[in-house]
């Protein structure tokens, strides 16, 4: 009669020495204090340097215009550059007729020329616009805004 197969979880340590040291785990009060701390000193920064409005605001009250320089923190989040879309229309079709396409195929859009296009800012619609020729380029596009979505 031959032996029994060792069984691989035989080569296990016992759970006794499994078990995590838990005389300092993560969130400890000092841990969490120093977070705590950390973060006060955020919010009294971000404090200090105002609200948004007043650092955009000229003399008058009028706010300044995009892109105009700024320091702190609303400068950098004035500075942030985002993805801006015209959408001049979308198609659907099967995967069938989108494999059969090859150079000089001719996809259909859902809008007609002269048609108002979407404009969108990373992914979400913003405004309306028309597209047209540069004044100072008309061997390129743009898109004059013709509305801005409500919010």
């Amino acid at each position: 009669m031959s032996e029994p197969e060792p069984s691989p979880l035989d080569d296990l340590p016992p759970l006794s020495e499994q078990t995590p040291d838990l005389s300092d785990p993560p969130g400890t009060p000092d841990a969490l204090d120093e977070a705590i701390a950390e973060l006060q000193g955020v919010i009294e920064k971000d404090s200090e340097m105002g609200p948004l409005d007043d650092e955009f605001a000229g003399a008058n009250g009028d706010r300044q215009a995009p892109g105009t320089p700024s320091g702190g923190l609303q400068g950098m989040v004035m500075s942030i550059p985002v993805q801006v879309d015209v959408i001049i229309g979308s198609a659907e079709m099967p995967v069938a007729e989108l494999m059969s396409m090859e150079a000089g195929s001719v996809v259909s859009l859902n809008r007609k020329i002269g048609e108002a296009v979407d404009i969108c800012v990373n992914g979400t619609k913003i405004a309306t616009g028309e597209i047209q020729s540069l004044e100072d380029d008309p061997s390129r596009l743009g898109v004059k805004i013709l509305s801005l979505e409500q919010s």
